[in-house]
């Protein structure tokens, strides 16, 4: 030590050298560059709408009010996002009884047999059940409508505890067979064919 030199505190000069190395270029550790890379740009961003505030303030408080106005549009997307990901699917209903454009009773009827004859036993059942449900509907037991699911006709229909079992297991077959892809064969269309007949009967008397 030189005479006549003041003493430094061992603390003080340990204070002074965390301070050197406690800058970035002293870092030992590597951080994420991409997070660096984004506080980077971001304290660019402040620094030059600090110089636009102080030059042009009103440019200044253009920008400021179309930066404000994206970020209320990000906020809002990202509100309308999480939301539509929250709310619950509405389960999708059965497809259509038949396809194509509904007629009358006596047509489905024929076109029911002409499917069953050909061995297309599932697609009869979907005719079948619909040439049921219009004449159903002509007797006034229940309401048409091609959107109505064969379970809401079994709810409708205005019929006895027997008629309400015939027309639960027609309801239960098309679930099994036209819609769930269970194999259908000659005997379960002939019982289908011949309850869907004779549901009518079963009207519910007022």
């Amino acid at each position: 030590m030189i005479a006549g030199s003041p003493q430094v505190a061992s603390d003080s000069l340990a204070a002074v050298l965390r301070g050197v190395f406690a800058a970035r270029e002293y870092r030992w550790t590597r951080g994420s560059n991409t997070w660096l890379w984004a506080m980077d740009r971001f304290q660019r961003l402040i620094e030059w709408l600090q110089g636009l505030r102080l030059e042009f303030p009103i440019y200044y408080y253009v920008v400021l009010t179309v930066l404000t106005l994206l970020l209320i549009a990000i906020l809002a997307h990202l509100t309308w996002v999480m939301r539509e990901s929250f709310r619950p699917v509405k389960p999708a209903g059965p497809p259509a009884l038949v396809p194509g454009p509904v007629r009358d009773a006596a047509w489905h009827l024929a076109e029911a047999r002409r499917l069953g004859a050909a061995g297309q036993f599932a697609e009869a059942l979907g005719h079948r059940f619909v040439a049921a449900m219009l004449e159903l509907d002509a007797r006034r037991v229940l309401q048409f409508h091609p959107s109505k699911t064969p379970a809401e006709y079994a709810t409708e229909a205005r019929l006895d505890e027997a008629g309400r079992s015939e027309m639960r297991a027609l309801v239960a077959s098309l679930y099994r067979h036209l819609f769930g892809g269970a194999p259908c064969d000659a005997g379960e269309w002939q019982r289908f064919d011949a309850q869907a007949a004779g549901i009518g009967l079963h009207a519910a008397t007022r």
